[in-house]
């Protein structure tokens, strides 16, 4: 099969064409201002009053950061097509992580618009997380994927529900690469990003789920033991853990 052909890349394609198409012609409130010394010009305010024009790189990152336009809705409706392409293409600035582009998304209150609205984010979010399981060219790693779907969403439990659902090698690979990334963390008992709220009942849920499922499932691929270890561990409470005889030696 060629890659172009793989489903989880026509799935995402076909999602980021609907939010072209559901929000083309869409623009900032005719009313919206932003500080002219720290965000842009009032030129660059004006190509945020003009439907579908293409922003420049510098302008929608400082588009999206911004957590203080008032009318943070009609803003991310502006630019939530081309932003979301560039997420998708690995592209958003580098210096800022998934907990912050994720935070436009939550800053838009977007999942209590109306159904034509949010259905379409969430078919995104859906699609662009699922391909980045089963895709082999992937521009953002699944795990940076997965925290900025937790933190759009304020939830893990779709998007574990999704990991549940795709099994395979490569899967499997981004569950390792995963645990991999959070094990320090979460043995600490802390969330492996920062969260805007719910960090703890998101840090409960992910560390149960990783004990309850994604144990066998790496088990059964070969995972090396030091990565089942952290797993097992992690159901392990208090001086439980700490005291084990296979505690990693992390010190918080």
């Amino acid at each position: 099969m060629q890659l172009a052909d793989h489903p989880s890349r026509r799935h995402l394609a076909a999602a980021l064409d609907e939010l072209a198409r559901t929000f083309r012609g869409m623009t900032a409130h005719p009313d919206e201002h932003n500080c002219e010394c720290h965000w842009g010009s009032p030129d660059e305010l004006r190509l945020l009053k003009t439907p579908d024009a293409e922003l420049d790189p510098d302008l929608l990152r400082r588009t999206w950061q911004a957590a203080d336009w008032s009318h943070q809705a009609a803003v991310l409706r502006r630019i939530l097509p081309q932003f979301a392409r560039t997420l998708v293409s690995g592209e958003a600035d580098a210096v800022f992580g998934p907990a912050d582009w994720a935070r436009a998304f939550r800053n838009s209150g977007w999942r209590k618009w109306p159904a034509d609205h949010s259905g379409p984010v969430w078919e995104f979010l859906h699609a662009w997380w699922v391909s980045s399981l089963t895709d082999p060219e992937t521009a953002v790693p699944a795990h940076e994927v997965f925290v900025l779907c937790a933190e759009a969403s304020h939830t893990v439990t779709p998007w574990l529900a999704d990991w549940a659902g795709e099994r395979g090698p490569l899967s499997d690979r981004r569950l390792a690469e995963a645990v991999a990334e959070w094990e320090y963390d979460l043995l600490g008992d802390d969330l492996p990003w920062q969260a805007w709220e719910y960090g703890t009942e998101m840090r409960e849920e992910l560390s149960a789920w990783l004990t309850d499922h994604a144990a066998p499932r790496l088990r059964a691929s070969g995972a090396p033991a030091g990565l089942l270890n952290g797993i097992r561990l992690l159901g392990l409470t208090d001086e439980d853990r700490w005291t084990d005889p296979q505690w990693p030696g992390y010190r918080y």
